[in-house]
């Protein structure tokens, strides 16, 4: 099954520095019907303007992935950590029993991220982060994954969930296939482009909630690159 999610039914805060898209309830934007899917819990989709961005502040208990769209996000923490994630590549902070951050845009031009945040599998980790270049070439034509919780994904970011972030980039014509599972959901975003699932047209930026499908199957309407998220109801 398929639920589309329109990019233009989102939430919507835009702050000037920060034009924000929310999938799903998230600071002043609450919707009951879209508060969580399964362990995913936050989609934001971000443009944030050259030389601004999120100044330091807490969290706790929250597995936090960073897919950068376009630009670049400047990262600085509690735990020293301080890392410049490009276009197409990926960070993870596991906030864990509790991690200050911050996040800016240093370029010259504007940024887009993807904000994902998944709920962890018990409270308590220890916090951590992570950055990793997947170049675009290495997932043509295919899924690769970004961020994991299974051990046997061993090029991908660690994360403390019951959950994968698997990202494809396809040609217009290309059919990608994911092994979602019946038992689990999915949630796709077309950061380009757009395909279609289930004979309904998936646009870009737009969201699409799966369950009950054991085999996923994406064809790209136009050149695409999109964004899955592989969880568990909760």
């Amino acid at each position: 099954m398929i639920t589309l999610r329109p990019f233009t039914a989102l939430g919507h805060a835009d702050h000037g520095w920060l034009d924000a898209r929310h999938h799903f309830s998230f600071a002043d934007y609450y919707d009951p019907a879209h508060v969580h899917w399964g362990a995913l819990r936050v989609w934001n989709d971000d443009t944030i303007a050259p030389g601004k961005g999120f100044g330091a502040h807490p969290h706790k208990d929250m597995e936090i992935i960073t897919y950068v769209r376009d630009g670049a996000i400047t990262h600085q923490d509690s735990m020293g950590n301080i890392g410049r994630t490009l276009a197409g590549d990926v960070q993870v902070m596991s906030a864990g029993t509790g991690i200050v951050h911050s996040e800016f845009n240093k370029e010259s031009d504007t940024t887009r991220i993807f904000q994902i945040w998944l709920l962890p599998d018990r409270r308590g980790h220890a916090p951590s982060w992570g950055t990793h270049a997947f170049p675009g070439a290495d997932r043509a034509g295919q899924f690769v994954t970004l961020a994991s919780g299974f051990e046997a994904d061993t090029d991908a970011l660690r994360i403390h969930s019951n959950s994968r972030v698997v990202g494809a980039t396809l040609k217009k014509g290309q059919t990608v296939e994911y092994p979602l599972g019946a038992q689990r959901l999915g949630y796709l975003v077309p950061a380009k482009g757009a395909v279609l699932i289930e004979g309904q047209r998936v646009g870009e930026r737009d969201g699409a909630a799966l369950s009950q499908t054991e085999i996923l199957s994406v064809h790209a309407l136009e050149d695409s690159e999109i964004v899955l998220v592989d969880t568990l109801p909760v």
